[in-house]
């Protein structure tokens, strides 16, 4: 391939369109370059050869049918448009529908040229990561893939039109397509350079799984991997950025009003989330009367609702996407916009009139009105008032002073029980009715007399995970119009524009640790000790914190005290629940999960499970083993070091928990088989050096143990070393080390780089200087005090209290530095003590779909169903049609909580029922029999900052789980203070300076498989 150099270069001024001559149009002969054949396969190859090889012969048949396609295009359809005599387009037309197809062509042909070489020479070899890198590890490569992307949607616009407006331009893509073997149309041939390098990755990744670590090709193949992620990152973001905007246009075309008009056309206009959503409108009684699809779009400080045309030409729909026709029914500030559950209408202000959406605006009522599923929270409402009567009968029967038979405090109790157990199915079916359909309170037009009107619009989405996503980005989308994020980050100049106001992370809240009376406590360690419980809303999970407790320890030296405090997460902002006071100041902590237990373990008589535990590594040299679950605490064990040498970090393998100590040494202590503590008689140590161990990392079954400029790797079983130096210079010691996919990023005691190492041959890879990827930190000395990898960003704390943070690669190649990175506008005033991510999974929020939440009309679209009909149909979630199928009696599922269990089936007479009996109007909901099987009270906690445990999920059920995983995370940072810098740092300096603070970061929830 050759560049054109700048006086090669001509400006067809005539054409107008864009400069396409990038290259020159080198003319390369397939019969001189046929494609790339594996010769027959060689004998005495291994399993793994023989995977690699199968993977190679499927990398050269994708990239043959890759070129063969792009063939396609540039001969079948490009050419005979160009030299049409009929002038079907116009040439410049045609040079816009296919811009850069012709060097994406180029680029591939050359590589497929190196690809023969490559595999003549294989079974010598055995090397292709290098190729990779070669190929598409250039600008060119990028320039003319980002060109074509972001003309795609302009490209397909053209195509459109001209199909509506040129009859023999239709004529010619319908003709070319049924000549096809494949039947192929022009739009699925261009869609194919956007897929393909995640093609690419997905072979590499699996050429990858089957190298050997001492393989000469895998560290090119994990460079390989990096390269082509970050390329394909680059580019996913230009596709989304264009379509995003290709959205606002065709929404901007359909609005009459000028004002949102022109803030549509905004360069401040952010598109956040757009999706096809549909609405349902209820009559007087709660019935589903009306059901209409709507496209609802959230912009960064506004929420458009708008009709959808989706019906286009006919004859064009099955050749190229037709775009939808919006007409604009309601907008709503983005501020003004609430999320209301089934049941929050009370929690609305009382100045404020809410109304329902209904057919006639007529029917609208100032009181109560009911919100999704007819009548499921005034059921609620009337077991409430019941269960009140009964815990005032129940009290009158103990003052009896006979005996009767079915009137005592047994019986009276247990009516208590089935109405608790009838409120608590209540209570998941309107959970159950909220995971499909999205409440919003907007602002209407105030009433007669002036109060302000809200207006409640709901929507069914197509999954819980829909939901979960609206709200989140609804909650998201406000904090960012706080003044700590406006602005929050400063990044390069090129990203101002296609950063979503979401994409960066958000500061949630800042608030104090430890007292203000102890201002000399110092901030040391801190880890987020995850706990699930189904009790949290399904809203608030999607905008609180992630579930569980944050421990933030310190001490203070001078005084030989530690101090531990526990922060519930269950909330939007942390809440302390427990301090825990120690004798001995804390310098590290580390959290161990429950391991998976062995067949064995399974199948014996359960034991009495521990759970998840936290180890403290204190300056006296021990360390304290605390059971985690929830808010107890509980020292389990104390393992204490023979030399009595402050522990200053911890980490832990399957079998193994290591502890670096200030005199130069590690100690293990091994765990035996089924234990589910350390042994304390196990203690073994290591000398790694004379200087203090700072930093411990655990790769598989090894331990990296960092003491002065050199790292140790141990062997977890066999104790065997291995060391290299990190650092030139002896007075740089090693501070912190992390990992991300095939490398390893340290920090240093002294200067402002950070170094990055391969896990595999030691080797360093890149050396990045901090200090000159930001203008805001002051001259002098600076050092990295922290850092961070959490979803695929590397936090670096500073010593002067900046945060910055640089994208890498999530997967499994090497995490090298390529973009520019952020800084972070709220800043410490003091140095970054620690930082510390956390996140949890909402799975339990989504494995009990409702899949008939969209079909939830079909029961009362023309208003003729009668209550009962309604019900049956509440009750099977919406499902089925209730006229379409039979009712079906389904055994309610149980929320697993502590409970207390009474019967009455051992008393005289006839058993106690909670079902209603059958002459009432009312049918009965379920099998609801109050029985000794069934019956029970949960203790549901009204605080959700102290939880009733529910059952874990297990480790060998996790796969399970894992179908549909939805992310939380947050990233909480330690120091002392906070002030604002850049912009804002004229306005005042730092706040509360002395005062040990945690800054809490709160990110979009992400989804994985």
């Amino acid at each position: 391939m050759i560049r054109k150099v700048s006086f090669l270069q001509r400006k067809d001024s005539a054409a107008g369109v864009k400069d396409d001559a990038g290259y020159l149009d080198v003319a390369l002969c397939e019969l001189k370059h046929p494609p790339p054949q594996l010769c027959p396969m060689p004998e005495g190859l291994s399993s793994q050869q023989v995977v690699r090889r199968l993977i190679l012969s499927s990398i050269v048949q994708s990239e043959s049918s890759y070129l063969d396609s792009l063939n396609r295009i540039l001969q079948e359809y490009q050419r005979p448009l160009l030299e049409s005599q009929n002038g079907i387009l116009k040439p410049k037309e045609v040079r816009e529908i296919f811009y850069r197809l012709q060097e994406i062509h180029q680029c591939h042909f050359m590589f497929q040229i190196a690809l023969a070489s490559r595999v003549t020479e294989w079974d010598h070899s055995e090397t292709i990561g290098d190729l990779f890198v070669a190929s598409f590890s250039k600008s060119m490569v990028q320039e003319v893939y980002s060109d074509y992307i972001n003309n795609f949607t302009n490209a397909i616009t053209l195509i459109k039109k001209a199909c509506t407006s040129k009859p023999a331009f239709l004529d010619f893509l319908k003709n070319k397509q049924s000549s096809s073997p494949d039947r192929i149309t022009l739009y699925g041939l261009m869609v194919k350079p956007i897929q393909r390098f995640p093609q690419f990755i997905l072979l590499l990744q699996d050429m990858l799984k089957n190298t050997p670590k001492t393989h000469m090709d895998r560290l090119p193949l994990q460079l390989a991997l990096t390269a082509l992620e970050s390329l394909a990152e680059k580019l996913n973001e230009q596709k989304r950025q264009a379509d995003q905007e290709a959205e606002i246009r065709q929404l901007a075309r359909s609005v009459g009003d000028r004002n949102l008009n022109k803030r549509l056309n905004s360069e401040q206009r952010q598109l956040i989330q757009c999706e096809l959503l549909t609405e349902i409108v209820y009559g007087n009684k709660g019935q589903v009367i009306k059901m209409k699809e709507r496209k609802v779009f959230l912009l960064n400080d506004i929420l458009i609702c708008a009709n959808v045309d989706l019906k286009g030409p006919p004859n064009i729909s099955g050749l190229v996407p037709v775009g939808p026709k919006y007409t604009v029914k309601w907008c709503s500030p983005l501020l003004q916009t609430q999320v209301v559950e089934v049941g929050q209408d009370r929690q609305q202000r009382s100045d404020s009139v809410i109304t329902a959406r209904r057919r006639s605006p007529t029917h609208s009522t100032t009181g109560k009105v009911f919100l999704g599923p007819p009548r499921l929270y005034q059921e609620l409402q009337e077991l409430q008032h019941d269960l009140a009567v009964v815990e005032e009968v129940s009290l009158l029967v103990g003052t009896l002073h006979g005996t009767y038979q079915n009137l005592n405090s047994t019986v009276s109790q247990d009516w208590c029980l089935a109405l608790q157990r009838l409120m608590r199915l209540k209570e998941e079916e309107i959970q159950k009715a909220n995971k499909c359909r999205l409440r919003l309170s907007i602002p209407g037009k105030p009433d007669k007399s002036g109060r302000p009107v809200n207006i409640i619009v709901v929507f069914n989405t197509p999954s819980p995970l829909s939901k979960i996503t609206w709200v989140n980005r609804l909650h998201l989308a406000k904090t960012a119009h706080r003044q700590e994020n406006t602005p929050g980050w400063e990044y390069a100049e090129e990203y101002v524009k296609t950063k979503a106001p979401i994409s960066c992370p958000l500061l949630t809240c800042k608030l104090p640790v430890f007292s203000s009376k102890t201002p000399s406590l110092k901030l040391e360690a801190a880890l987020h000790s995850p706990s699930q419980s189904s009790l949290l809303g399904f809203c608030i999970a999607s905008t609180s914190l992630p579930q569980g407790y944050l421990w933030v320890a310190g001490g203070e030296s001078s005084f030989n005290n530690g101090q531990v405090q526990i922060f519930s997460l269950n909330r939007a902002t942390p809440r302390l629940v427990k301090t825990v006071p120690l004798s001995s100041p804390v310098l590290c902590l580390e959290y161990v999960k429950e391991p998976c237990p062995s067949t064995e373990e399974r199948e014996a008589p359960s034991a009495a499970k521990i759970g998840n535990i936290i180890c403290v590594g204190l300056q006296d040299g021990s360390i304290c083993v605390y059971s985690s679950v929830d808010t107890a605490v509980q020292c389990l064990l104390t393992l204490v070091n023979p030399d009595r040498s402050p522990v200053l970090c911890l980490k832990h393998s399957l079998s193994f928990l290591f502890a670096g100590l200030a005199n130069g040494k590690v100690t293990v202590y091994h765990r035996r088989a089924g234990e589910r503590l350390w042994d304390v008689e196990s203690c073994r140590l290591v000398s790694v050096g004379c200087e203090p161990v700072c930093s411990l990392l655990t790769l598989e079954d090894a331990v990296w143990a960092s003491c002065a400029n050199r790292v140790t790797v141990i062997q977890g079983s066999s104790l065997h070393t291995q060391s290299f130096t990190a650092h030139s210079d002896p007075g740089c010691s090693v501070r912190h080390m992390i990992r991300s996919g095939g490398g390893v990023w340290m920090a240093f005691t002294q200067g402002s780089s950070i170094h990055l190492f391969h896990t595999e041959t030691l080797e360093p890879l890149q050396d990045v200087n901090i200090s000159t990827r930001t203008t805001h930190l002051r001259p002098g000395r600076v050092c990295v005090s922290s850092l961070l990898m959490c979803q695929g960003l590397l936090w670096v704390g500073t010593s002067q209290g900046i945060i910055l943070t640089f994208p890498l690669p999530t997967l499994e190649g090497i995490p090298k530095i390529t973009g520019k990175g952020m800084t972070s506008l709220n800043a410490h005033c003091g140095p970054v003590d620690f930082l510390v991510s956390s996140s949890s999974t909402l799975d339990s929020f989504l494995n009990s779909t409702v899949e008939g939440a969209n079909r939830e009309a079909e029961g009362g679209r023309g208003g003729g169903a009668g209550d009962e009909e309604l019900r049956k149909c509440e009750q099977r979630s919406l499902q089925q049609d209730s006229e379409a199928s039979p009712p079906r009696e389904e055994k309610p599922k149980r929320l697993l909580l502590q409970y207390r269990l009474h019967s009455t089936c051992q008393l005289p007479g006839k058993l106690l029922s909670a079902q209603p009996e059958q002459g009432t109007h009312r049918p009965p909901t379920g099998c609801l029999e109050h029985s000794p099987e069934d019956c029970s009270i949960y203790e549901v906690s009204e605080d959700p900052d102290v939880w009733v445990r529910g059952r874990p999920v297990e480790w060998w059920k996790e796969g399970e789980v894992r179908r549909n995983k939805v992310t939380s995370t947050a990233i909480f940072s330690g120091g002392r203070g906070h002030r604002r810098i850049g912009q804002m740092s004229s306005l005042g300096t730092c706040s509360a300076s002395t005062e040990n603070t945690l800054l809490v970061w709160q990110l979009p929830l992400t989804l994985s498989q």
